[in-house]
Formats: C-alpha cells, structure tokens, sequence
C-alpha cells in the first residue's frame, strides 16, 4: 500500500511534467511524449489511443502537434479530418486551431484562409466561447482571459498575414485595419 506522502509525490510528479495521471492508452502516449520525449515512438501510441476510444480529442490533438514536430504535417491534417468526426462538439474549435497551424506549416494558403473565414463567421454568428463573451485560454503556459474581440482580432490578424503569403496585398491591409479597429473597443 502507497502511503499518503507517496501519494502527493506522485500527483505533483504528474502536476509538474502535466503528464495524467492513470495507466490508460492516451496516458501512455503523454508520458512517452512530454517524458520519455520520443516523438516518433508517441505517434503510434496516440493512434492507439484514438483506436480505443481513450480521450480522442486530447488524443488527436497531441498526435497531430507531435507531428507538426515531426514535419509530417500532411499526415497531420489527414488524421484530423478523419477522425474529428469522433470528437465532441466543445473541441471542435481546437481542434480548429491545430488545424489551422498544419496548414500554414504546410503551405496551403487556400485551406488555411477558408478555415479562418469559417472561425470569423462563427464569431459573427455567436458560436465560439460556448455563448460567453470570454473564455479562459492558455498562453506561454499561463491561464488568460481572451475577449471574443481579441479572438477575433486574432484571426483577422492570421487571415491578413495568410493574404500577405498570397501577394494580395490589398486584402492583407483590409484585415488588418480591421484587426486594429477590433482592438480598439
């Protein structure tokens, strides 16, 4: 039997690495991942985990960030879209997200800016933030409050920079006055 000191050593072991705590599929794939740090032995662990149904989400996620490490940011975007059907609807949006990085990492401009016009327009028709005017987001490993304004100043700002890598210049400017006007309120 683990004593209670053995115990809070191991919660904060799990605490401090950020690694769950548990012996199941997706708690494996993190430990190998954030742990042990072998990417590429983490990759099949995650496909395992979505295969069982453990934490899918976080699992398809974690997987596809490994990947971008990995530069197979391709089969990246091809897990996401296969498997985020099998996802709740409330990771949807971060999933989004992950999304919208593989395709900047990959070069495809088109998709990248049809992804941030569909985040934009879910702004516009309320459905980002669960209905909330802010949501709790983490940044450099620090918990902060986001504005649905400063999201969408955001992606203004992405979709800009996106137009930039397209030479369409006048576009670019035209979001990010708008970015800035976002910023003002």
């Amino acid at each position: 039997m683990e004593s209670p000191a053995g115990s809070c050593k191991h919660d904060l072991f799990h605490v401090i690495h950020k690694v769950p705590a548990g012996d199941s599929p997706y708690v494996k794939a993190k430990h190998v991942q954030l742990i042990e740090k072998d990417p590429s032995r983490a990759v099949p662990m995650f496909w395992a985990a979505i295969n069982a149904g453990d934490r899918i989400d976080s699992a398809l996620k974690d997987m596809a960030v490994v990947l971008k490490q990995l530069n197979r940011s391709e089969e990246a975007i091809e897990a996401i879209k296969s498997f985020r059907h099998r996802c709740p609807q409330e990771s949807q949006e971060s999933i989004d997200n992950v999304l919208v990085e593989l395709y900047k990492r990959s070069g495809r401009v088109e998709e990248e800016i049809e992804m941030l016009q569909r985040k934009l327009k879910n702004i516009e028709e309320g459905m980002v933030f669960g209905g909330r005017r802010t949501k709790v987001a983490r940044s450099q490993g620090k918990k902060i409050q986001i504005t649905v304004e400063q999201e969408k100043a955001r992606i203004l700002g992405n979709l800009a920079w996106a137009y930039l890598q397209q030479h369409n210049y006048g576009l670019a400017e035209q979001h990010y006055r708008y970015m800035l006007l976002q910023l003002d309120l």
